[in-house]
């Protein structure tokens, strides 16, 4: 009923799972909404490679149930119409997927046609039909590649039957496959009724569901064409989202990105506001250019998220900065610190240095006086060494001499010790147990106690045996004091023979041993006796020496202690002196390291006070990011389509304002280009080409920091030859639509990560590249990215870039290309084109200048661009440094010289800046040329809206002015700067209105001089806009009840009186305009009588009074029908006669101004054939000139005579181009081709064509243009026929008085003809095409004639064949015969070659007397314009 917001659908909120919910009326719309929201979930986690972002809000949720309740229902089909962008298939694949149906789409490729497309209907019915499933087939209107489609869609609809779907034998299969459930159903068995019962499963499960834009014609003509789209399905239409559902979609995704929560409501109203506001802006710019732009809710989607993603990124971005800058400072703070520090520590250890220096001299005194003693008594002790030691020599010789003597009885004596030392007490004991003795024991043993002193008796020598400690006594014997007497009674025993320790020992060992002990004892004494003396001369000089050494002893203990003395004040000294040494390294050190950190700290004082001045703005940026990135996303994603006045206006009222209302914080005087953009980056782009001016660096961002690829609309190519810059380093791959294997170069740069750029495209892109511009990348974890483009999915690389460009000046996309690419208006602006032209001329008048400004602008951008990469090296390096930043000396050396560097770069750019600052000086000089020739060159471009043909490339322009500016120096020298630029603003603009009257309709002529005479007026602030907008719209009077009454109506209509009463109110200068008429009505109406009233001076005051625009806008309110003429009058007056004198067309002019690399296009009107022109021109350049007519089948014989042409050096001319309009692109890439390889220099390339909207836009550009038609005015074709006149021609008859007035006469006759025609009926009663070949063979009859006989001219066949024959032909209605023949019988005549023969009443019109060419051209000249 009456309740908007009752909702029906087949959903159980209880349980979601449930596929046999009832349909019944949802009144928990809390539940219904967590019901969509969770279904979305599950849709998203079910494809996770194509999830959908949907918000679902209360209308989404409302067309959500309406889609669902149709495809619910048996054979319910949908047609969802709305723009691209308005969650036509979102919603429809969530019904579906609520519906438990399997959504069915066909994927666009190249080769997608017919036959692809019925092999996907066949997938569809074997689904629906064979398998009897629920499907919904999901079709767009962008997916009609060929008409067919739709026609087959129809057809599914009405019947279900698809024309020709199967074959015979796949019908068999189809049968077959049904057969199961037909005899469930209990269906006969026979073709028919099998396959009709197929056909109603398929129209039973199969759903479609149809998405078409009501943009433009189509949606209209589809409905008509197929019925079946209307009546079998149910029609949605989706309407622009409520206010209530931005904000509702707003706060849902800023919710999720976690914005602070006191800004959500006021960010999600004013995205409402600001998509609101470009909706309304989209409407005005159509209104006033007739430029469309759609504004879906795509685009408030990206808006949204866009914003999101960049507050994030630039808080990220901010926040890294700042933490770059407070580390760089923190570790300049931490080296002051350090160097105060250690300032201090220099100082002591200074002060510690100092007095370790003095305590090093004070011990260096004592250390020279102990030392000096020590080295007397070191020297005394040396000589006493000396001596002591040379009597330790003389002793040693004394113990040598000994020791050798007494070394003689040494062995006796050992071998007689070593006997004993056998002996034990077992042999003491045998010999003690004799109780008589042998005798040689008992002589030994009496023999033993003499040299023991004793009796020499055994029993003595038994007690001495007894004596337990005999042998030790033995052994220990006193044997240096042996007596004389004792050694005398030894002898007694040794001398005996036979007493010798072997004969001894024969009889007792032990008796043996003690014989040779004895032996021993006797050696040893004697020789005693002699070594004794010298003993007791040793132990003498012993003594002495001894007590020597003692004394030498005390004397080196102390010189020790005194050389230990000496040695300890060394160490003291030496210690003292490196620890006095090592303070100074330390301080040396610390000097250094001070004088470093003070370079340092003092060479980034720059950069502190930089740093800490952006550091202070940071956080005033951080806050303002929240406002600043609104207008920046939404700036993203609106504003590529609008020019510069909209885009700021935009900025400054529709977004700023809502921002300062809600006092959301944004930046003061934000700038888009400078927020988005580094100026680094803008530097290169103006390097690359791109102008400098706001509104392209603007274009710049939004083509390089887009979410969608962009689209330009770039009519000047200035966009394509900045990208052809921009990505040259990476290879960048340039094709247009007619290129071939586009999708596969495609596919090779998605997978390469290069960039692509399309070009030329026009108002429709091709399906195929739909997926590729929809981003549908799917993500398949751990960084991996794939895409799926027709039947192949490809590894998706993220550096790959998709630039699209077009020729168009004013394309109309529609809103699925609107929303899948980002649409940047790359139409040049007046600023920037003043500063490209103000180089042009500054380079071609002081080349120098421009020379050094260009050297000046890359060093600069250079420079600049060095300083910021410095200073972050400076910052890494700061940032990176562990520990004390003034350890580190590789650190601080690359710092100073980073520092050096960048003072010295510094310093260049402030030089060079200066530099230019004074050259930009002289060049301004030049920019009121520049200024002007920017609004010449719009003057020109704004000529294709009213006509498609009048296509002007900037590069041709520039050549154009470049010509100018040399021509017009050559024709007058000027004596200022200030009249130099004053001839050369008035000899351009002349050439600018020549240059585009060559290529305009004669109709179109006059709007030309008007046009170029306002904009230079406006551009001279000359022209009150408000009058001059009276004098194009004229006065409209909404409310007649309150308007004065006409007080002559008899010949002011209503028109003049709506325009006389509304000039008075609306302008100033009109003020009383209205009663001072009434009052001098007389007056008036005799000026309104006149023939040329706008020559005519104004009643009363006002012709003094008003200027040339106000008389002007007088006569477009009295007289409109003399307005043309009083406009002539004006641009005469303002600007210069020449303005409206349209220069005849002059095919040798243009062929000398063209090259062989240039077409030239012939723009046809009906009945003009410039074929036999352009022939006599090749004649008479002595070059072939070969032409063909296209059509049907031509094209090869075109593109053969090109090849010719290029190769030979003769002239090609292709004519009628208009009808083979669909192989202009083909033919506009052959030429291209051609010219890249280079033809012969004569080769010249002609082609002729109706105006048609079909030709290329880039070879239209490219193409020197001509009108080949009649000029409008007596003067005009005059003057055309006779400069296109040869010499040769006009000379060649023998009687050439007669010849050459007569020749005059027919000028004028053809001349009157054609001017006829603009009278309309008055004129003529049909609108006859008289052209130049009437012109050509009247003039050849009057040539033959004259040659025949000239002394008797057949005047009646010359009359009869021009005016019946010739150009008679051509009339059919009486009526204008008799007028034909009533010229021709007065201007051929005799009395025509009279002198000074009358061609009119009026007395500027004759025949005159010099008959030359020449004076022909110079008389005609001379006439009035009408």
């Amino acid at each position: 009923g009456d309740d908007s917001d009752m909702v029906f659908a087949s959903i159980n909120l209880s349980n979601p799972d449930d596929d046999e919910a009832p349909y019944e009326h949802i009144q928990d719309r809390k539940g219904l909404k967590a019901f969509m929201d969770q279904k979305v979930e599950d849709y998203n986690t079910m494809f996770k490679k194509a999830p959908m972002a949907l918000v679902m809000f209360k209308d989404a949720i409302e067309l959500c149930c309406r889609i669902l309740r149709i495809i619910q229902q048996p054979r319910g089909n949908a047609l969802l119409v709305g723009v691209g962008g308005s969650g036509r298939h979102c919603q429809a694949r969530l019904a579906a997927y609520i519906a438990f149906m399997k959504t069915f789409q066909i994927e666009i490729s190249k080769q997608y046609k017919h036959r692809e497309f019925l092999d996907d209907l066949k997938k569809m019915y074997e689904i629906a039909g064979t398998k009897g499933q629920q499907l919904m087939f999901l079709y767009s209107d962008t997916e009609i590649v060929e008409e067919s489609f739709l026609e087959d869609v129809a057809n599914i609809l009405s019947s279900g039957e698809v024309p020709n779907l199967y074959s015979g034998d796949e019908m068999n299969a189809v049968r077959a496959s049904i057969d199961k459930p037909a005899k469930e159903a209990k269906i006969q068995q026979t073709p028919e009724a099998l396959y009709d019962f197929f056909i109603s499963r398929v129209r039973q499960n199969l759903h479609v569901v149809f998405c078409l834009s009501y943009i433009g014609t189509s949606f209209a003509d589809y409905c008509r064409m197929y019925p079946s789209l209307v009546s079998s399905t149910t029609a949605i239409w989706l309407l622009p989202w409520p206010s209530e559902a931005l904000t509702e979609v707003a706060l849902k995704f800023l919710t999720e990105g976690n914005l602070e929560e006191h800004y959500r409501a006021p960010v999600a109203e004013i995205f409402g506001i600001a998509h609101v506001a470009v909706s309304d802006y989209s409407t005005a710019m159509y209104a006033k250019e007739k430029r469309m732009n759609y504004v879906t809710p795509t685009n408030y989607l990206e808006l949204v998220q866009g914003y999101m993603s960049m507050l994030i990124s630039k808080q990220k971005q901010l926040g890294a900065s700042a933490d770059k800058l407070r580390n760089g400072l923190s570790k300049l703070d931490d080296a002051r610190a350090q160097v105060a520090e250690m300032s201090i520590d220099l100082s002591e250890k200074q002060e510690i240095c100092a007095k370790k220096s003095k305590e090093c001299e004070e011990l260096l005194h004592v250390i020279v006086g102990e030392r000096a003693k020590a080295d007397a008594q070191q020297a005394q002790v040396e000589a006493d060494s000396a001596r002591i030691e040379k009597e330790a020599k003389e002793t040693q010789i004394i113990k040598d001499d000994a020791t050798r003597d007494l070394d003689k009885a040494m062995p006796a004596l050992e071998a007689a010790m070593d006997a004993l030392e056998k002996l034990d007490k077992k042999s003491i004991a045998e010999v003690k147990a004799y109780a008589k003795p042998p005798e040689m024991v008992q002589k030994t043993l009496q023999a033993v106690m003499t040299v023991m002193e004793k009796p020499p008796t055994w029993v003595q020598a038994k007690n001495e045996l007894n004596d337990v400690g005999f042998l030790q006594r033995i052994k220990n014997f006193d044997k240096d004091n042996i007596k004389d007497a004792t050694l005398r009674k030894i002898e007694k025993f040794t001398k005996d023979p036979n007493f010798t320790p072997k004969a001894v020992g024969n009889v007792s060992l032990a008796a043996g041993a003690l014989c040779q002990w004895v032996h021993a004892m006797k050696i040893y004494a004697e020789v005693y006796r002699e070594v004794e003396p010298k003993r007791n001369a040793l132990r003498r000089a012993q003594d002495k020496l001894e007590a020597k050494q003692k004394m030498l002893k005390d004397a080196n203990d102390e010189l020790k202690k005194v050389q230990e003395l000496v040695a300890g004040l060394n160490k003291q000294f030496t210690d003292s002196n490196n620890e006095k040494d090592e303070l100074q390294r330390t301080a040396e050190e610390l000097m250094q390291k001070l004088d470093r950190a003070g370079k340092l700290v003092n060479g980034l004082a720059g950069e502190k006070v930089r740093w800490e001045a952006s550091l202070g703005t940071f956080d005033e940026k951080q806050v303002a990011l929240f406002g600043d990135c609104i207008i920046s996303a939404a700036f993203m994603s609106y504003a590529g389509p609008f020019g510069a006045s909209y885009r700021d206006e935009l900025v400054g009222q529709e977004w700023m304002t809502p921002l300062k209302d809600k006092s959301i914080p944004v930046s003061a005087g934000f700038a888009f280009s400078s927020f988005m953009a580094d100026p680094t980056d803008v530097r290169e782009w103006n390097l690359q080409g791109l102008p400098a001016d706001s509104f392209s660096t603007e274009n710049g961002v939004l083509t390089t920091c887009g979410r969608r690829f962009p689209l330009m609309i770039d009519p000047q190519n200035q966009a394509n030859k900045w990208i052809r810059k921009m990505e040259a380093t990476r290879q960048l791959k340039v094709f247009d639509p007619n290129s071939k294997d586009i999708m596969r170069s495609l596919e090779r740069a998605i997978e390469f990560g290069s960039p692509v750029m399309l070009e030329n495209v026009g108002e429709e892109l091709d399906p195929s590249l739909e997926p590729i511009l929809a981003k549908n990348i799917i993500d398949n974890g751990a960084g991996s990215l794939s895409i799926k483009v027709g039947e192949n999915t490809l590894d998706y690389n993220v550096n790959f870039k998709f630039y699209i460009t077009t020729k168009l000046s004013n394309p109309h996309y529609t809103p699925e290309v609107s929303t899948k690419t980002t649409i940047v208006n790359f139409i040049v602006v007046e600023t920037g084109l003043t500063n490209q032209l103000l180089g042009v001329v500054v380079k071609a008048e002081e080349s120098h200048l421009e020379e050094q400004k260009g050297e000046l602008v890359v060093k600069v951008a250079k420079g600049k661009n060095r300083l910021v990469e410095l200073e972050n090296e400076i910052l890494r390096l700061l940032a990176e440094t562990k520990g004390s930043l003034l350890d580190d000396l590789s650190l601080i050396d690359t710092l100073q010289e980073s520092k050096v560097i960048s003072e010295q770069v510094t310093e260049q750019v402030a030089n060079a800046e200066q530099t230019m600052v004074k050259i930009d000086a002289a060049r301004e000089n030049y920019r009121p040329a520049g200024l002007r020739s920017a609004v010449l060159f719009f003057v020109l471009n704004d000529l294709v809206a009213i006509d498609p043909m009048y296509q002007f490339a900037l590069d041709a322009y520039v050549d154009l002015y470049s010509q100018s500016i040399e021509t017009s120096r050559e024709k007058k020298i000027a004596s200022s700067l200030e009249e130099r630029i004053d001839d050369l603003n008035q000899f351009h603009a002349l050439a600018v209105y020549r240059f585009g009257c060559r290529a305009l309709f004669e109709r179109h002529k006059l709007l030309l001089s008007l046009h170029l005479c306002s904009r230079v007026l406006r551009s001279m602030n000359d022209l009150n806009a408000a009058e001059y907008s009276f004098f194009l719209f004229g006065g409209q009077v909404l409310d007649r009840s309150t308007q004065p009454q006409n007080p002559a109506p008899d010949w002011i209509t209503q028109q003049i009186w709506d325009n006389i009463t509304e000039v008075d109110v609306q302008l100033d200068a009109f003020k009383g305009f209205q009663a001072s008429l009434e009052q001098t009505l007389r007056d008036w109406k005799k000026w309104y009588s006149s023939g040329e009233p706008e020559r005519e001076p104004l009643p009363g005051e006002w012709d003094g009074r008003l200027d040339a625009l106000q008389k002007l806008i007088v006569v477009r309110c009295i007289r409109a029908d003399r307005v043309l003429p009083a406009t002539q009058i004006f641009i005469s007056t303002k600007l210069d006669p020449k303005f409206v004198e349209p220069p005849a067309l002059d095919l040798e002019q243009i062929y000398e101004e063209s090259k062989n690399t240039t077409p030239l296009l012939f723009v046809l009107t009906p009945g003009m054939d410039p074929t036999a022109q352009l022939q006599a021109l090749a004649v008479a350049k002595n070059l072939p000139c070969n032409n063909i007519s296209l059509g049907q089948g031509q094209e090869p014989k075109a593109t053969k005579m090109i090849d010719d042409g290029a190769k030979q050096g003769f002239w090609a001319l292709l004519a009628n181009c208009h009808l083979c309009a669909f192989w202009l692109p083909t033919l506009e890439k052959y030429i291209e081709k051609t010219f890249e390889a280079g033809p012969h220099k004569d080769f010249r390339i002609w082609l002729s064509s109706s105006p048609t909207p079909k030709f290329p836009i880039q070879l239209l550009q490219n193409c020197i243009k001509m009108t080949a038609e009649p000029p409008k005015s007596l003067k005009a074709n005059v003057t055309r026929l006779v400069t296109n006149f040869s010499e040769e021609a006009y000379n060649r008859v023998s009687e050439q008085g007669k010849y050459r007035k007569l020749f005059f006469s027919l000028c004028w006759f053809h001349a009157v003809l054609l001017e006829r025609k603009k009278f309309k009926m008055l004129g003529w009663n049909i609108a006859y095409d008289f052209n130049d070949s009437d012109f050509d063979i009247s003039e050849n009859i009057l040539a033959i004639y004259l040659d025949l006989d000239p002394n008797e001219i057949p005047w009646d066949a010359i009359r009869y064949l021009i005016a019946e024959a010739n150009y008679g032909g051509r009339v059919t209605e009486h009526p204008d015969n008799r007028v034909l023949r009533s010229y021709v019988n007065e201007f051929f005549s005799v009395s025509a070659l009279q002198p000074k023969f009358m061609l009119s009443t009026l007395p500027t019109y004759y025949i005159p007397e010099d008959t030359t060419l020449a004076n022909y051209k110079a008389y005609v000249r001379e006439w009035p314009l009408s």
